[in-house]
């Protein structure tokens, strides 16, 4: 085999520009198959974006035998589904972040895909970023000495499409995304500091709905411990007046500066004054990272964000969500290591 091939399930809005045109640009990859149980809108994306074959069922799409991978980019709410079937057919797996409605489904997952002898891979896609690396550079080099704590602070205001209750959009209803816009958008943050600063072994959290405009939590706080020693504390709020997404990794000589989902120049600053990195995105977000995917499945390189990285994101998140989950369904189980 000297191409994967690739079947999409679930093309919806993530596939139309971050990551499906990836899987046609990336090196020896190609893209033969993509499904959505709207059958008209399978075939509309798969007319505009010139893939061969589209379905309206997942199970037809895996047992392709043009299709050698799958990836599975519908809501949280089917990953654990469509992985194991993937698996099941002795297909390897990239999936969307987060990973699987909570830890317990990132387990089985991961469970499956051993069995199967398949890989499995999530879309956690700044650690191949040129602009996410460069901080990787700049804290493995020594830059800001060692490392002592980070913090995170991610404020939005409500959007307009989170005020009509009779037609919320997923990413807010907790049945479909395993949360909020938390779930959503912290698991990209918690990630990257997983990648850069290593796993992350206590946690606490505080989550609450303040605003009371949908079901999900809308303001999380916590505070983490990595297994090196480093300390973290992050506050995120969704009915906020303003937009605020900055990250600090704070060491014995410096500290790093960052948004996560902004292009503000990554800051260093240090006894010697600010320097400033300015580095762009590319046009499909995806593709570095869908380019080591399939480096990975032939042999030639390594994905560095693998079902055993996601699965220990989500493991965090849900451990700040733990008591609001607790209290907002009167569940008191918890997910374990």
């Amino acid at each position: 085999m000297n191409t994967i091939r690739w079947g999409i399930i679930g093309c919806g809005n993530v596939t139309e520009v971050k990551s499906g045109p990836g899987f046609q640009k990336a090196q020896n990859s190609s893209l033969v198959a993509v499904m959505r149980r709207n059958g008209q809108l399978a075939q509309d994306y798969a007319q505009r974006h010139g893939v061969p074959k589209w379905y309206d069922n997942g199970q037809a799409l895996i047992d392709d035998s043009d299709v050698d991978a799958i990836y599975v980019a519908t809501p949280p709410s089917s990953h654990r589904e469509y992985t194991i079937m993937a698996a099941r057919a002795g297909k390897p797996v990239y999936v969307e972040k987060p990973m699987a409605m909570n830890f317990g489904e990132c387990q089985e997952m991961i469970d499956a895909c051993r069995e199967a002898g398949v890989s499995l891979f999530v879309a956690y896609y700044r650690r191949s970023l040129a602009r996410f690396l460069k901080i990787k550079e700049l804290i493995d080099s020594g830059a800001i000495g060692d490392v002592h704590f980070v913090s995170i602070a991610l404020y939005q205001a409500v959007r307009p499409q989170e005020l009509d209750s009779s037609n919320l959009p997923w990413r807010v209803l907790p049945e479909i995304a395993g949360g909020g816009i938390f779930v959503d958008l912290a698991a990209h943050q918690l990630d990257f500091l997983d990648y850069v600063l290593g796993p992350i072994v206590e946690v606490q959290g505080l989550a609450g709905n303040q605003a009371g405009h949908y079901p999900a939590e809308d303001i999380v706080t916590g505070t983490w411990r990595f297994e090196s020693g480093v300390q973290g504390a992050g506050a995120w709020c969704f009915n906020a007046f303003e937009t605020v997404d900055r990250t600090e990794i704070v060491g014995s000589k410096g500290r790093i500066s960052y948004s996560t989902f902004g292009s503000e120049p990554v800051l260093l600053t240090t006894r010697n004054g600010d320097s400033e990195f300015a580095i762009d995105y590319p046009a499909h977000i995806q593709q570095p990272l869908i380019q080591t995917v399939v480096d990975d499945l032939l042999g030639v390189g390594r994905c560095p964000s693998s079902g055993e990285s996601g699965a220990r994101t989500s493991w965090v998140m849900d451990e700040m969500l733990a008591g609001y989950r607790k209290h907002s369904t009167g569940n008191s189980e918890r997910p374990t290591m």
